[in-house]
């Protein structure tokens, strides 16, 4: 159980939501962490879907550039992708360990760090490029982000909504691995006001690719 955490809670199977994990002092590190990668030469974009739609949310990866629907060791343009740490890494086993008593063989090597501002979301979709079926660990920072989680079958019900506020961290593996799921709405002005810099929602999501 963390410091500053609440009991783990088992939103399905496989699926763990971790209230309140982070201490304030992480949160802002981790802040500054995204702020930093953000600002670096590779830095957010938004991603053009194969259909030609571009997503609301912006985002950068680490370890591994992330472009629909599979992994590259380049960005869409060619440049190196910025290194994943191994200090994430360890953290993202760590939360792993908290929500199933073991992290196993987990080994991440790679995160996708996304940004939403107000009017940004995330349709529902699975997370199918990796070959690993390792868990998926989320952070969040910032502002509440309404989190849906559904079924592996389709897009649509049965789902439940969990608000993941700034310091919450859901782990997503098992039978919950490839489960649809979604970022309808993020709620304005909820980031903890001591978090300076928070603007919109900040996520890290922190994976194993199997590559």
């Amino acid at each position: 159980m963390a410091l500053f955490g609440m009991e783990p809670r088992v939103v399905a199977p496989g699926a763990v939501h971790l209230p309140e994990w982070l201490s304030p002092e992480r949160q802002q590190g981790l802040l500054d962490r995204c702020r930093r990668w953000a600002a670096e030469p590779v830095g957010l974009r938004r991603v053009r879907m194969p259909r030609g739609g571009m997503m609301s949310v912006r985002q950068v990866c680490l370890g591994w550039h992330w472009s629909p629907y599979r992994y590259r060791r380049v960005t869409h343009d060619g440049q190196p992708v910025t290194p994943f740490p191994a200090w994430l890494g360890a953290l993202a086993v760590e939360y792993v360990t908290d929500a199933y008593g073991s992290a196993g063989d987990f080994r991440p090597d790679v995160a996708i760090v996304n940004h939403y501002t107000v009017d940004a979301h995330m349709g529902m979709h699975q997370d199918n490029e990796e070959a690993s079926t390792a868990p998926v660990v989320s952070i969040s920072l910032g502002d509440t982000g309404l989190f849906r989680l559904g079924n592996s079958h389709h897009r649509n019900r049965p789902w439940q909504d969990v608000r993941l506020s700034s310091g919450d961290v859901f782990v997503f593996g098992g039978a919950a691995r490839r489960a649809f799921h979604g970022v309808p709405k993020v709620f304005a002005g909820t980031a903890p006001p001591q978090l300076n810099g928070a603007t919109g929602r900040w996520n890290i999501t922190v994976r194993q690719t199997g590559l």
